[in-house]
């Protein structure tokens, strides 16, 4: 979450501290705007006072487009951990949410030669996972990459006219779209952009209206 986001969470040792999600912007922002959210780990005969909070704790994760799986590399019961994991998924409905799986933690894995051979084990038997440590910023960026290019498989392209009487929109087309080109002439200015369908749509009624 610290990684993602630049900002500092608290990771407290007292357990069960953290039922509370925390929400933050992805980091570097991106465009669509990313917003991570996390939850408590995933344990094994939670006492019966906290399985309520827990539960309601979880249930965020199907409000999400897309679930980050974090799973701790160097934790020699961490396909029992998974296994449970998976199975709250499915009882709570959220067995079908695109889903990225990260082996966190490599670097506690020996030496460099045990991390190489891990590395590979996990990739052969998860195929589609991402094995990191959150304290390697270019590996932190690579994750950042995979995020940010999910939320943008589905964007489209266009261009957009903005005529010089009406400039004040043009703070609207920066903070929802990423600007591919941007040109001008004496009429006003053509904007090449890329974002959210719904989002494209709206600049351009918009923007019709006032031409």
């Amino acid at each position: 979450m610290r990684a993602l986001t630049g900002s500092e969470v608290l990771v407290p040792t007292k357990l069960f501290a953290t039922l509370d999600t925390t929400v933050r912007t992805l980091h570097p922002e991106s465009v669509p705007r990313i917003l991570v959210s996390d939850t408590v780990g995933f344990i094994k005969n939670l006492p019966h006072g906290l399985v309520a909070s827990f539960k309601s704790t979880l249930d965020e994760a199907l409000d999400a487009a897309l679930l980050l799986h974090v799973i701790d590399a160097s934790d020699p019961g961490f396909e029992r951990q998974l296994e449970v994991t998976n199975e709250v998924l499915n009882e709570i409905g959220a067995q079908d949410i695109p889903r990225i799986r990260i082996f966190n933690k490599i670097d506690h894995v020996g030496d460099a030669a045990a991390q190489t051979e891990c590395e590979a084990a996990l990739k052969v038997k998860y195929p589609a996972c991402m094995v990191m440590s959150a304290r390697r910023p270019d590996e932190v960026a690579k994750l950042h990459q995979a995020i940010v290019a999910f939320f943008q498989q589905d964007l489209v392209e266009d261009e957009l006219f903005l005529p010089w009487s009406a400039q004040q929109l043009r703070s609207a087309i920066y903070t929802s779209c990423k600007v591919l080109e941007e040109r001008a002439d004496g009429e006003g200015a053509f904007f090449r952009i890329r974002g959210e369908p719904n989002v494209v749509k709206s600049l351009r009624e918009q923007f019709e209206q006032v031409q």
